[in-house]
């Protein structure tokens, strides 16, 4: 349960901090929540940067609490609930590195305790809580960075913008994919047991259903379940999504519908190995989303992609290192009838030998880095603008992702209206929204 009323008398304290924080020389002071795999990647870029001080750790596993604190090598508070960190009035921000269905009550907690956040991708676990979470961050004022860090990539700036300005005319369809061969053993299958020591399972499930300890739902493998994550179309796929919704200049679809299973794995996962989404956007684009789980075959002719853009003018292809321009061929005249009496063999060839490239190939190199995520957040944490990431776009990345797991549940070809945040033709898909928490907690 959030503790509103600890929190309540810290947030004053908190707010305040912030009147210190006058210059580039002085320092941020961090919060770390969750500082396994990811949270830990995420404080060793962290440390480089000269203007900010890792004060306090936090996390449910002691054998992680001690390594972050030796990374971090600033002799942090550590602790194993994070409202005792985040009551910290020494705390200017939080940065939450936790399982996916803790993000919403963390930084919504740590909003109203007058802390900013940087909380990773993606958003939430559900619809309803993303919106909450931005709801929150408005109405306190809060520099919330969520964790795509491509929005901090200047190429992929560079690529979204130049699909968005019509260059490559209009977008019929965008694709990404995720190929990754798990097959046959997956993340492997493990008796539920009693959790090992130093392990607090019941914080960890904090909302979550109650069920006993398994090692496959614990630390990096809780993308596998959907009790604490929306697997990989969310966990990879709010990458790809946000990178596609940056170029179209749209952040919400029309309709959407999923196919998929657990077709090849051999593993005790509950989501996907194999996954097919299709949304219609506005304006009339398809984007599909591929994830396949057992084949790690190229699903380009030349390298594996982020997103890619296929315009009535050019495709747009943007790489984990660059992005590419490859123009479309078009005729300068109509094609002759296809009947052989129709058409001279003549007209035939003069219309085969006049398409020309409508624009100039183009390659452009580049490269995506965490610590250009970081030094944005720190900076606006400074200064109070709107990080790369604000949270309403991450939001709606999340959102159609969500959308997505919720059309494959149901096995429904579902329409999304944006401004309600509900599916038109679906209670049922409506109450996936949604879920009800583990007590004693609530969203507040």
């Amino acid at each position: 349960m959030t503790s509103r009323r600890t929190l309540a008398k810290t947030a004053a304290l908190a707010a305040l901090s912030y009147k210190r924080i006058r210059g580039a020389n002085d320092r941020v002071r961090l919060g770390f929540i969750g500082v396994g795999n990811r949270g830990t990647s995420l404080l060793r870029a962290t440390k480089e940067y000269a203007d900010q001080q890792i004060v306090a750790v936090c996390d449910i596993r002691r054998d992680y609490l001690e390594n972050a604190a030796q990374v971090a090598a600033t002799s942090p508070s550590l602790f194993g609930d994070y409202r005792n960190l985040i009551a910290r009035s020494d705390i200017d921000a939080i940065v939450i590195a936790t399982p996916d269905h803790w993000h919403a009550l963390m930084t919504i907690d740590a909003c109203n305790a007058g802390k900013d956040v940087y909380v990773e991708k993606p958003l939430s676990l559900t619809i309803h809580e993303g919106r909450r979470m931005v709801e929150t961050a408005h109405r306190t004022k809060r520099v919330v960075q969520v964790g795509i860090h491509r929005r901090s990539a200047p190429y992929c700036e560079e690529a979204a913008d130049f699909v968005r300005s019509g260059a490559i005319g209009h977008v019929t369809v965008a694709r990404a994919a995720r190929a990754v061969n798990e097959y046959p053993h997956g993340i492997g299958s493990f008796p539920d047991a009693e959790p090992p020591p130093g392990v607090d399972w019941d914080l960890y499930l904090g909302p979550a259903p109650a069920v006993p300890y398994n090692e496959n739902r614990l630390s990096y493998k809780f993308r596998w379940f959907y009790d604490y994550s929306g697997g990989q179309l969310t966990d990879n796929g709010v990458h790809f999504l946000d990178l596609i919704q940056w170029g179209l200049g749209r952040d919400a679809p029309l309709s959407v519908t999923a196919v998929g299973g657990k077709f090849a794995v051999k593993d005790n996962r509950q989501t996907v190995d194999t996954m097919e989404a299709l949304w219609e956007f506005p304006g009339g684009t398809l984007v599909t989303l591929s994830d396949f789980g057992c084949n790690a075959a190229p699903v380009s002719a030349t390298r594996p992609f982020l997103a890619e853009w296929r315009g009535t003018e050019a495709t747009v292809y943007v790489y984990f290192d660059g992005w590419e321009v490859i123009p479309e061929r078009q005729a300068a005249m109509p094609a002759p009838g296809g009947s052989p009496l129709q058409g001279s063999q003549e007209q035939r060839t003069a219309h085969r030998d006049s398409y020309r490239p409508v624009m100039e190939a183009r390659q452009v190199e580049g490269r995506a880095d965490t610590r250009f995520h970081i030094r944005n957040f720190l900076d606006c944490v400074k200064s109070r603008a709107t990080p790369n990431c604000d949270i309403e776009s991450a939001h709606r990345a999340t959102t159609t992702a969500n959308v997505a797991n919720i059309a494959y549940k149901t096995r429904q070809h579902l329409t999304w209206d944006r401004e309600s945040e509900r599916f038109t033709n679906s209670a049922e898909a409506n109450r996936y929204l949604h879920y009800e928490y583990r007590m004693p907690w609530t969203l507040g």
